[in-house]
């Protein structure tokens, strides 16, 4: 392949973090968020959050630490607060006792 990024044998972990970044924020666009509204639809980017995460875990295979070591953590800590706000736009419509509504 042209690109590195690109080709999913080598580990990436920009690639995954683009992933879970644009799962975001479509996560948010179909959730139209100040307006919550339930919608299914919303467990694809979640999904694909999962394995973007995978894809940056990927890169965690190295023998010593160092620097890219400590970027590869933070970018996984990235990715997992992500996923949890990814999970909150998902089921935050359904959880009735927490909006007050009635």
């Amino acid at each position: 392949m042209r690109f590195r990024i690109l080709n999913p044998r080598r580990p990436s972990p920009l690639r995954g973090s683009i992933l879970v970044l644009t799962s975001l924020a479509a996560a948010y666009l179909l959730s139209g968020f100040p307006d919550t509204k339930p919608s299914i639809l919303i467990l694809i980017p979640a999904l694909v959050a999962l394995v973007g995460s995978a894809d940056t875990y990927r890169c965690v295979s190295h023998p010593r630490w160092d620097l890219y070591h400590a970027g590869v953590l933070l970018m996984l800590y990235m990715d997992l607060l992500s996923i949890f706000m990814i999970l909150f736009l998902l089921f935050y419509p359904y959880m009735l006792w927490l909006t007050g509504a009635h």
